[in-house]
């Protein structure tokens, strides 16, 4: 009985810590995507910086494509520092039937496919009417990016993004911009205003 009272109280002092920290907003994915839309090339206008990104300094691309097994084809690109492009194949999965809103991504060998942990939540948490830009989060608000059809966005679309993505919780401090217009040289790369 003394185990279970200090169990209860544990749960009732866990639960005060969380409301005086204040609840976080719910992330939440848009009501529809209509894939035919969604596929093909975007570029990474702003993320949040990440370990799988690191070496990119610019020219950063998604392409999306449908595969004969129903699943979509991810490819990643980016300029490095030392001008070549990197390239990260991988495949994406519908999470949620009803909205196509929510995906499940990996990049890890097709053999490990079977294994839970190598997918990641991808949710389409903003979309433009004309799909001209899309927002990419996940629930524990851990991967963050704007991605668009060109390759330059407008400040004030890229304002009001990050106004909608605060309300959900994102922190847009940590939101960095991504280089589209960098120029490659001899043994490196060249960023051009």
């Amino acid at each position: 009985m003394k185990h279970l009272f200090m169990g209860f109280l544990l749960v009732i002092a866990a639960t005060a810590a969380a409301f005086a920290q204040g609840v976080q907003p719910k992330v939440e994915a848009v009501p529809k995507v209509e894939l035919d839309r969604y596929l093909g090339k975007w570029y990474e206008i702003a993320k949040y910086p990440n370990k799988f990104q690191k070496q990119c300094v610019g020219n950063t691309t998604a392409t999306y494509s449908r595969k004969q097994n129903g699943r979509l084809e991810v490819l990643n690109e980016c300029l490095k520092s030392d001008g070549t492009m990197e390239a990260a194949k991988g495949e994406a999965k519908i999470a949620d039937k009803k909205t196509n809103s929510k995906l499940k991504v990996r990049f890890a060998p097709g053999y490990l496919s079977f294994l839970p942990f190598v997918w990641a939540n991808y949710w389409v948490i903003d979309l433009a009417p004309d799909y001209s830009y899309a927002v990419i989060g996940e629930p524990k608000r851990d991967y963050f990016w704007i991605l668009a059809r060109e390759p330059e966005m407008d400040d004030a679309t890229y304002q009001q993004i990050l106004r909608k993505a605060e309300a959900m919780g994102f922190n847009p401090g940590r939101v960095e911009r991504t280089p589209q217009k960098v120029l490659t040289i001899p043994g490196g790369v060249l960023n051009r205003p």
